[in-house]
């Protein structure tokens, strides 16, 4: 079973001044004349870390990793102002050219996979090859499902501490009570909202509990972004319209692509990645059998790396790509 690539350090670092409000952390990992991979990261609203460096050969990749408007170490942080789809679609071109980069290779997971298909769909032509873990089409079914009591049933016990916030009057819309919450001037109150919706998600994520999955979400900083921009964005049906992604997948046509998503999924239901596989003539799907919706369990980082590796082969006889 292929395990992660050992810790690395960005050769390079840039503040990205994408708009007169928002500025993104970039970064710059591995090979300066490897491939080209942007990674996407979910949420919306989470930001990178440096585990996500570690799913590429260092010596055949050049990395590119950033921290989406509001999140992570960009600025200003959950910052909802200008901060829709559209914006991040823009800010991925944005870095494309800031780093000079003619083509590239898309991993992203669940929120990122949502974003890297909405660009594959918008610019196929700079787009190399996707790996998509988790996917997350973005759905108002998809939605429903894990905010509004589909996933309770798995879950009931994480349920009942994540409904404890709202009001009975309010459950029937958790997405819109938790937005109005965490839009209050009351600080405890938002922070505890966050801290709630946050630890949701990351108890869902795994297959088997995983503290250090849980304390990751736990944390004040990524809590507060992830709760308030992923809330944002999902009243707003995340910016897009209702099936989007797979009503324009004949735009992925020629695009190969790798799916990899655990069967218990509860975060993202299997169904999501079933749905673009069967639209998707050229991409393949790996059914992870022991794993749920983190990255971080061993089934889904044997399945990333493997997929990268052999990304890796397949694409290193293009003289164009590399530099």
């Amino acid at each position: 079973m292929k395990i992660l690539y050992p810790d690395i350090k960005p050769y390079a670092t840039h503040a990205l001044a994408v708009d007169n409000i928002h500025t993104l952390h970039v970064e710059e990992c591995g090979s300066k004349s490897g491939i080209p991979v942007l990674f996407l990261h979910g949420g919306p609203g989470s930001g990178c870390r440096s585990l996500y460096r570690r799913y590429f050969d260092p010596d055949k990749y050049r990395i590119i990793l950033y921290d989406q408007r509001g999140a992570g170490r960009s600025s200003p942080h959950a910052c909802l102002e200008d901060n829709t789809t559209q914006h991040l679609l823009d800010d991925i071109e944005k870095i494309r050219q800031h780093l000079k980069v003619e083509q590239w290779m898309l991993l992203g997971g669940s929120w990122g996979s949502t974003l890297a298909l909405l660009y594959a769909q918008r610019q196929p032509e700079k787009v190399l090859s996707m790996i998509l873990r988790g996917v997350f089409l973005g759905r108002q079914q998809d939605l429903q499902w894990f905010y509004q009591g589909g996933a309770a049933r798995i879950f009931p016990d994480y349920w009942s501490e994540f409904i404890q916030p709202i009001r009975t009057g309010e459950r029937d819309n958790i997405i819109q009570a938790y937005y109005k919450q965490l839009s209050s001037a009351n600080e405890i109150a938002r922070m505890h909202a966050a801290k709630a919706w946050s630890l949701w998600e990351g108890r869902c994520a795994t297959l088997r509990p995983s503290p250090e999955v849980v304390s990751v979400f736990s944390e004040p900083h990524l809590a507060l972004s992830l709760a308030l921009i992923e809330t944002h964005f999902f009243v707003n049906h995340c910016f897009i319209e209702e099936n989007q992604i797979l009503q324009h997948s004949d735009a992925l046509k020629d695009i190969p692509g790798v799916i990899i998503h655990g069967r218990y999924d509860m975060v993202c239901p299997l169904e999501n990645a079933v749905s673009l596989y069967n639209q998707w003539p050229d991409a393949q799907l790996q059914i992870i059998r022991d794993a749920g919706h983190s990255a971080q369990e061993p089934g889904i980082v044997d399945a990333l790396v493997k997929a990268t590796d052999k990304m890796a082969k397949q694409l290193s006889g293009n003289p164009d790509i590399c530099g």
